[in-house]
């Protein structure tokens, strides 16, 4: 009995024994892989970490950063002819935060929009706001500014106090905005008519001239002009109609936006960001340039540099475009009195298609459709400029009239001198040279200076991929200043004085001929 019992009680020992052993290996095995999960865990948020770090490294020695040119108070020229603003001031200071370089472009909103989805551009910053449509092709930083909507009216008016007060009454809006689409979304609802315009200027014209009762548009930009002398009101509490970003083409320069977001981060947190804001939208905002612009005298003692840029630009695209356009214009009108029918047909191919698509779309074209299409098939980007597009659009242009120009002094010339000419055994090119061409010369000399005239003027077009020629230059200036019947007339007189100039060079030029 005692052997049993002896049996039973080592039985007993060795149970517990072995259960303690087999205990211990599941809590060493249990907290194997509690360290384990720990240091996986770990593992990942360092190469998170690591990634995030990588991408807020720069990855391009410069990165070319567009902008609206006519967008104060985030983006303008002041007197000195730099380019400042809300936009710009952030930017800077957010780029010296993380240490990258940039170099802005401030080429318009559209412009900088297509120049940004077409790979000119890295990335735009422009008072842009964040929405769901626009978020498809960009890709958009944390916002950088709350923007809210203004409704202004002139100083004057007392029987606009809220919006039900805008029944039957007309209400100004720029196109595109996110005020227009508050305004077109409430139009029904009080009962207003809409006006749309493309500039802040011509608005504003508008609203003190009495065609529209009253505008919406963003709040810094009301109060930048009323600092600026306008003569305007904001009697209804302005409207949150969303957030403003910086934006990259989507899927490219992750790091620029990585960069954008720290930096911006920092100088919140440092209040430099609070004070870039408070100096464009406080009272002390104006421009401290003590000559006065309020003259036409004060406006050409301050931007005669600047209006002999643009004019130079002007003067650049249209000789170098009209020399070329002259060759390709005259070999094609050549073409089109050719015996050859094929080359009758190429040219009136060739007239037709370009006379057929607007200079401006021609433009548009060339600078961001070709670029496209150069990068899908090479995979790199376009070495196209704006200057050159606008010399290749002008060229193009022109060329098409002028080989119209061309067949018309030729065929002006009387048929029987060619037909004579033939008869005496001289070849069809010595007749073209030495009877036909010297006549048609002299028939289509106020053609071709009228021609020369027209791609002139068709330069301001030019403007619409975001080349700062004579007019662009003047859009700049009323953007300071506010001044666009003297900046625009001012304009005008240039063109005027040049014009007359190349037309009594003309004239000469036809009479020594003769």
């Amino acid at each position: 009995m005692s052997e049993i019992m002896t049996s039973f009680f080592i039985v007993f020992i060795l149970r517990q024994f072995y259960a303690k052993i087999i205990e211990n290996i599941l809590e060493r095995e249990q907290l194997m892989k509690k360290k384990l999960l720990m240091l996986v865990t770990l593992f990942v948020t360092l190469l998170s970490i690591t990634s995030v770090k990588a991408d807020d490294k720069p990855v391009k020695d410069s990165y070319k950063i567009a902008s609206d040119s006519l967008f104060a108070p985030f983006e303008f020229q002041n007197s000195d002819k730099q380019y400042v603003g809300i936009d710009v001031d952030l930017l800077k200071a957010i780029a010296k935060t993380e240490n990258f370089k940039i170099a802005m472009d401030f080429v318009g909103f559209q412009t900088a929009v297509d120049q940004t989805q077409a790979g000119h551009a890295d990335g735009m910053i422009a008072g842009m706001s964040i929405t769901a449509e626009r978020k498809n092709v960009f890709d958009f930083s944390d916002p950088y500014f709350t923007a809210n909507a203004s409704l202004a009216v002139k100083k004057t008016t007392t029987d606009i106090k809220s919006y039900k007060d805008l029944k039957g009454k007309t209400v100004g809006v720029k196109n595109g905005t996110a005020s227009q689409a508050f305004i077109d979304k409430n139009k029904d609802k009080y009962g207003y008519k809409v006006k749309v315009f493309d500039a802040a200027d011509t608005m504003y014209q508008s609203l003190n001239t009495g065609s529209i009762n009253a505008f919406m548009d963003d709040e810094p930009v009301v109060k930048y002009a009323i600092i600026q002398g306008q003569e305007f009101a904001t009697p209804i509490t302005p409207e949150k109609i969303g957030e403003y970003g910086f934006a990259v083409k989507k899927g490219e320069n992750p790091e620029l936006i990585s960069m954008f977001n720290a930096g911006l981060k920092k100088i919140k947190a440092n209040g430099q960001y609070d004070k870039i804001v408070a100096k464009y939208m406080g009272n002390d905002a104006s421009d401290d340039k003590k000559v006065d612009e309020s003259t036409m005298i004060g406006i050409i003692k301050n931007n005669w540099q600047q209006l002999a840029s643009g004019l130079g630009y002007t003067l650049a695209l249209t000789l170098v475009s009209f020399v070329l356009a002259l060759i390709v214009g005259i070999i094609f009108g050549l073409f089109s009195v050719s015996p050859s029918k094929f080359l009758r047909g190429f040219t009136k191919v060739y007239v037709d298609l370009v006379r057929g698509v607007p200079l401006m779309v021609l433009a548009i074209f060339i600078f961001y459709g070709i670029p496209n299409l150069f990068e899908s098939i090479t995979g790199q980007p376009s070495p196209l400029n704006d200057f050159a597009a606008g010399i290749i659009a002008l060229t193009l242009n022109a060329s098409a009239y002028i080989a119209e120009i061309v067949r018309g002094g030729v065929n002006s010339v009387p048929t029987g001198q060619m037909e004579a000419s033939r008869s005496l055994g001289v070849s069809y090119v010595k007749t073209m040279q030495r009877v036909i061409l010297p006549q048609a010369v002299k028939i289509t000399i106020p053609s071709l200076v009228n021609q020369f005239i027209i791609s002139l003027k068709d330069t301001t077009i030019i403007s619409a991929i975001g080349l700062i020629e004579l007019l662009q230059t003047g859009k700049i200036i009323v953007a300071r200043n506010f001044q666009s019947f003297k900046v625009y007339g001012l304009i005008a007189i240039i063109y005027l004085i040049v014009i007359l100039a190349l037309t009594i060079f003309a004239r000469r030029l036809e009479r020594n001929m003769k």
